[in-house]
């Protein structure tokens, strides 16, 4: 039989908390400010809202001034309005961060929600996103979110972001960097594991890393290394597709 007293409603949720005994689902309460969410992520709400596409939005000055992320902007709305929202992510951990006139640089995939009391700005690390300012965020991870303190390498995988830190670099194993057939082979076939390469991270900050090596497909990644082959000649061109036709082949 159903726990009646389990049942949610606008009285039982929390105010910006995650569900009570679920961590897959988080209770935003929309009202004073606008909140910006990724498309997708709604679950459930009460009372009344809107959900803006960022193009199309009724706030065009506030997404102008907060959202410069033009690769990502597609796939983001505006929510508005008085009442509790609902959001979630493919059954995955939903976590709330606070930041305090502070910067943080995150997956784009795990990021689902933040206020507008942050900016939003796209990485020159591609497939992540930074935001800045004081407010809180959303973001969803493959089990828990754990924190690590530099210097740390990590597995590009299980990275979620990273706040206050330099950009990474990359790490190559030592055997793999010796062995030039080795390393050639992997760049064709892509048999890059977390053994082989890491990101590198320096300095003071603290790097969030998720206790799974899943990540989301990013189809924007692919936007973002056709841009970036604009410099390229056609040899280099052909060259490019000879290895992409080697790795299909293979995989």
């Amino acid at each position: 039989m159903t726990d009646l007293a389990g049942i949610l409603n606008p009285s039982t949720l929390p105010v910006n908390d995650n569900v009570p005994g679920n961590e897959y689902a988080f209770s935003i309460d929309v009202g004073a400010a606008p909140w910006f969410m990724s498309k997708g992520a709604m679950i459930a709400y009460y009372g009344q809202m809107a959900f803006e596409p960022l193009a199309v939005t009724s706030l065009g000055a506030l997404v102008a001034s907060k959202f410069s992320s033009p690769l990502y902007a597609r796939d983001w709305v505006v929510a508005t309005g008085q009442g509790k929202l609902v959001i979630g992510d493919r059954g995955y951990n939903i976590n709330s961060f606070d930041l305090d006139d502070g910067n943080l640089t995150i997956r784009a995939s795990n990021l689902l929600a933040f206020e507008t009391g942050l900016n939003l700005k796209q990485s020159i690390v591609p497939g992540f996103l930074t935001l800045i300012g004081t407010g809180k965020f959303l973001a969803s991870s493959n089990g828990e979110v754990m924190f690590a303190e530099p210097p740390v390498r990590v597995d590009p995988q299980a990275l979620v972001g990273w706040s206050d830190c330099p950009s990474p670099s990359h790490h190559y194993g030592t055997a793999w960097m010796q062995n030039f057939l080795g390393a050639a082979r992997s760049m064709v076939l892509g048999a890059h594991t977390g053994e082989e390469r890491q990101f590198d991270f320096t300095g003071a900050g603290t790097v969030l890393i998720q206790s799974s090596e899943a990540v989301r497909e990013d189809p924007h990644l692919l936007q973002h290394i056709e841009s970036e082959t604009m410099p390229l000649g056609q040899a280099q061109l052909q060259q490019l597709q000879r290895s992409i036709g080697a790795r299909i082949q293979n995989s």
